[in-house]
């Protein structure tokens, strides 16, 4: 099957760290802040422009310009951090703040309905364009991820931000954590999740306030950000010919930013595409899980990060100079650990110790539609989907692949450790095999999920043919749960699943993320072709062979219902919300 992320996260929304620099005085921004409470402490925030001026770019065969503006959210003093949850999905997503009482840490609730969901704070920015003349052309207001490609505002700010790197777009998202750390700059722009605005060539002023209710809330002064924008119009030819380039398809990588601070990892040779996406598939929309995207098989392809305001570029290499970081890392950038395999196949007996386990859990279905699967065969339809599967903790799900010499499959091994990260145990666990079809290219481990179309009885009607996966960490469910990595390296196919020759993989799923995979080509779908209409459930069932070692086996089934009518060749599907979730 053709695996494709949806999303998300993501990103695995999924928004980044990414490694910037914003040269914004330390000083002015404190002052610009509100005086904090004195019973409860929290950032001195403010509001800053990288630069006084930015040069947009509309497309004539795309009309449209994206505000990437440059402006930023700085937190000082202390860091921006809050904590989005649910209880459960007939439960309100309700926001704590973090903030500090002599010098502790204790949670703030925020009021009931400051979040609706687990993407942002919605209405966060105010956004005013005035043209020429002084006559007011635009007015919107926009969310904002706090999580959102960032980076230190001075040399002696953390190296490197602890908070995520994107806010969430699944539906069935959990619990998240966002957060600005001190020192550090989290850009306000919402990049490919906003709509683009219809300017025409020009000049105009931009300002770019924060909303009354979030200046109250967070004590943020009323002092909004000016900042000059040009638009320039531009066409595919002209590229074309001053670069040579193919068409532009669009210079989204200009204005994507809510997503990921970093492109997509260039993939191993034969990962689909073989390279990063595209600026212009790195900015796509996300997807519902159903649809095509670029990040083949998983969800979510992270948006692309802003790019840098030219202010930004010339100061970045002195900023990195100064700030010292350690070996490997640059103006504040995390290097993370590969996810490299054992050297060899574990010898000795097998054991599985009473050590934490991963507590892997399935999510309902969303993203459902019909369709023909790709395939114009009049008369047949398809019920596509997406799933997800994700890990509770408290462990990490580790599992190798070794492979005989000359033998097509790897033996698999899930690894066990205690509490200080020492390896104490494995056990067999199935095998992996290789995936030759295109957009594969790479190992799957066998028998992870198993996805099921269940009668009103809860009886089997149609099952899909995808059992088998290389696991990537495409989501963040629920950051909230105990030992949840807020930054998990294999977020995409590029950095776990091997190639045709390797002799060893590791495939990882981290604690608090999940795997999303749609099920939309035959095979993977449903052919519900002579399937009658009425009412039926999705089953999305992890580890259905019960190979792998949990803590947990009771919850590892999840259902979705759904409503299938019309009639061949135009079949219909209605989706009721599951609880308070109205997704379809």
């Amino acid at each position: 099957m053709t695996r494709r992320r949806t999303a998300r996260l993501r990103r695995t929304l999924l928004a980044g760290t990414t490694a910037i620099a914003v040269t914004a005085v330390t000083a002015g921004i404190v002052a610009a802040a509100q005086e904090p409470a004195k019973a409860a402490t929290g950032p001195e925030l403010g509001l800053v422009a990288a630069t006084t001026s930015v040069t947009l770019t509309t497309w004539k065969e795309e009309p449209g310009v994206y505000l990437d503006l440059g402006t930023y959210l700085v937190a000082e003093g202390k860091p921006l951090e809050l904590k989005v949850t649910r209880k459960s999905y007939k439960d309100p997503v309700t926001v704590t703040q973090t903030v500090y009482e002599g010098g502790k840490a204790k949670a703030k609730k925020l009021p009931t309905g400051t979040v609706k969901d687990f993407s942002g704070l919605p209405g966060f920015s105010e956004i005013t364009l005035t043209d020429k003349a002084g006559k007011k052309v635009l007015t919107r207001s926009e969310s904002f991820c706090p999580n959102n490609a960032s980076g230190r505002v001075r040399p002696d700010a953390p190296s490197t931000s602890k908070y995520p790197e994107s806010c969430s777009t699944n539906p069935f998202t959990l619990g998240s954590v966002w957060g600005v750390e001190k020192g550090w700059a989290a850009n306000t722009y919402a990049g490919s999740y906003t709509d683009p605005v219809q300017l025409p060539a020009g000049t105009y002023t931009a300002k770019v306030g924060v909303a009354k209710k979030y200046r109250d809330l967070f004590g943020i002064a009323d002092k909004p950000a000016t900042v000059k924008v040009t638009v320039v119009e531009r066409s595919d030819e002209d590229e074309e010919s001053t670069t040579g380039a193919a068409p532009r398809s669009a210079k989204a990588g200009e204005h994507a930013g809510h997503g990921a601070g970093h492109q997509a990892p260039t993939a191993h040779a034969g990962h689909g595409p073989g390279h990063a996406p595209a600026p212009a598939e790195a900015a796509a929309p996300v997807t519902s899980g159903a649809g095509p995207s670029y990040n083949v098989g998983h969800g979510p392809l992270k948006a692309a990060p802003p790019a840098l305001p030219w202010a930004l570029k010339k100061k970045q290499s002195a900023l990195s100079q100064q700030a010292r970081d350690s070996g490997g890392q640059t103006d504040g950038s995390r290097q993370a650990p590969a996810l490299e395999p054992l050297s060899k196949r574990p010898a000795g007996k097998a054991s599985v110790p009473d050590v934490p386990k991963p507590d892997l859990r399935s999510l309902p279905a969303y993203g459902i539609t019909i369709g023909d699967g790709d395939k114009d065969v009049p008369g047949k339809d398809y019920l596509a989907f997406s799933a997800n599967v994700w890990n509770a903790g408290p462990a990490q799900l580790v599992v190798d692949g070794f492979r005989s010499p000359g033998k097509a499959k790897m033996d698999a091994f899930q690894y066990f450790y205690d509490a200080k990260g020492k390896q104490v145990g494995y056990t067999p666990t199935g095998t992996m095999e290789w995936d030759p079809r295109p957009g594969h290219v790479h190992w799957h481990f066998t028998d992870f999920a198993s996805y099921r179309l269940l009668k009103a009885d809860k009886k089997e009607a149609v099952r899909s043919g995808k059992e088998a996966f290389c696991l990537a960490n495409t989501d963040a469910i629920d950051y909230t749960v105990k030992n949840a990595n807020w930054h998990p390296f294999n977020t995409d196919l590029a950095t776990a699943c091997g190639e045709e020759n390797s002799i060893s993989v590791r495939e990882v799923l981290d604690v608090g993320s999940g795997d999303t995979y749609t099920q939309d080509l035959p095979g993977q779908s449903f052919d519900i072709t002579g399937v009658p209409n009425g009412t039926y459930y999705i089953q999305v069932l992890a580890n259905p062979e019960k190979r792998l070692k949990e803590t947990n086996l009771d919850n590892n089934s999840a259902l979705r219902k759904i409503v299938l009518g019309g009639k061949p060749g135009q079949r219909t599907v209605t989706v009721p919300a599951h609880d308070l979730v109205n997704a379809n």
